[in-house]
């Protein structure tokens, strides 16, 4: 009983530096998006329910290039998810920060192509990495959803529920990604695609950061204690 009521203590501890953590990636997410969306014009690289209208609109019209295009991001999408539920079967011991170690490399080989051939392609890649970033699941990337959480727990607190802030963790993940949008498109205008570097930099540290968080609680969440 004390050892599970201590567990329970250090989940509670490293909640908040998991919050924090969540945020960044959805930050990181953000800033991809507008780097992609900037440079694919109106594609995305994490934001799939986008990609997938612009297949549908593009089909519907007959523009098969973007057709090709949007199925090719959905496609290398899904490919990472894939990517980082292996990677986490590997490294059992320590899965997210080595998903976000291969999320890093995946954004550095794309800065460093990019730098030689300037083709559209090379944002497969980035789609790639994005993929496997949410791989991670230590937080909800998807705008809607986090949209659809804090609605959720909005109402729950006004009809007494006893969390009734919980609702500012979503809405925490919805700015991280709004910030990273906004910073991600002004990156975008001062370096062009050469802001996939920063990306690739922000990843690593943030594989870094979580190899030292999950290292003393691993099985922490940012949405509160799991049952043990």
């Amino acid at each position: 009983m004390w050892r599970r009521l201590s567990h329970m203590g250090a989940m509670q501890r490293y909640q908040s530096p998991m919050i924090a953590l969540a945020v960044c990636l959805a930050a990181l997410a953000g800033f991809v998006d507008a780097l992609a969306y900037s440079s694919l014009g109106g594609f995305f690289a994490s934001f799939m329910s986008g990609n997938t209208t612009r297949l549908g609109v593009a089909f519907a019209a007959g523009h098969y290039d973007e057709v090709r295009m949007a199925g090719a991001l959905i496609l290398s999408f899904v490919a990472g998810v894939m990517i980082a539920a292996v990677i986490m079967r590997r490294w059992p011991q320590h899965p997210k920060p080595a998903v976000m170690t291969g999320v890093a490399l995946l954004l550095g080989l794309a800065a460093t192509i990019i730098r030689f051939h300037s083709g559209n392609q090379v944002y497969l890649l980035v789609a790639l990495a994005m993929g496997a970033e949410c791989g991670v699941d230590i937080g909800l990337f998807y705008v809607t959803g986090s949209l659809v959480r804090m609605g959720q727990s909005l109402a729950g607190a006004l009809m007494g529920d006893k969390d009734r802030w919980s609702w500012l963790r979503h809405l925490l993940l919805w700015l991280g990604f709004l910030l990273g949008v906004v910073t991600g498109g002004r990156c975008y205008a001062a370096f062009d695609a050469g802001a996939l570097w920063l990306a690739a930099g922000g990843a690593g540290v943030l594989a870094i950061a979580m190899g030292t968080v999950s290292s003393r609680a691993p099985n922490a969440s940012p949405w509160g204690p799991r049952p043990v």
